[in-house]
């Protein structure tokens, strides 16, 4: 069975990775604790790490069945085909979720946009980047491997 990532419609990570589950397909959302700040108070929540995307591990012929839960868009394509993601990047994704070790953590250094770049630390360890903007504390970034832009802050 291979990994495949999954567009979702915004803010339905969570509970599509429910209805998978209960539908007996193996979802994966990594959630990470934030602080969320309201007009009256400050609360410490878990939110999606990728806003928009679900991990699914499901046979080749079985991919048509995650579109019976509402909230899927699509699965994420690479090359015309749906991307298949390594079971090592998700195993440390889980891995790197479940340390101390921060999220994010980052040097400011010589990099130039369109540079391809390896990360070294934090979740997306080991993964190419290309970097594609850069300002004075944060750089975007596309990751190659989900196709997905995040922005690093320092």
């Amino acid at each position: 069975m291979n990994w495949y990532a999954l567009y979702t419609k915004p803010r339905n990570e969570q509970k599509v990775a429910q209805k998978l589950q209960a539908l007996g397909i193996i979802a994966y959302c990594p959630l990470v604790l934030s602080s969320k700040q309201w007009s009256d108070r400050k609360k410490k929540v878990l939110v999606p790490l990728l806003p928009s995307y679900v991990f699914v591990q499901i046979e080749e012929q079985n991919r048509k069945d995650v579109f019976q839960v509402g909230g899927v868009v699509q699965y994420v394509f690479w090359l015309g085909k749906p991307a298949i993601i390594k079971p090592n990047e998700i195993e440390a994704l889980k891995q790197q979720l479940d340390s101390s070790i921060p999220v994010v953590h980052f040097e400011m250094t010589t990099w130039r946009s369109n540079e391809t770049i390896q990360i070294t630390e934090g979740v997306f360890k080991g993964q190419d980047a290309i970097v594609d903007k850069i300002s004075t504390n944060k750089v975007r970034l596309l990751l190659k491997s989900l196709n997905m832009y995040i922005t690093i802050e320092r």
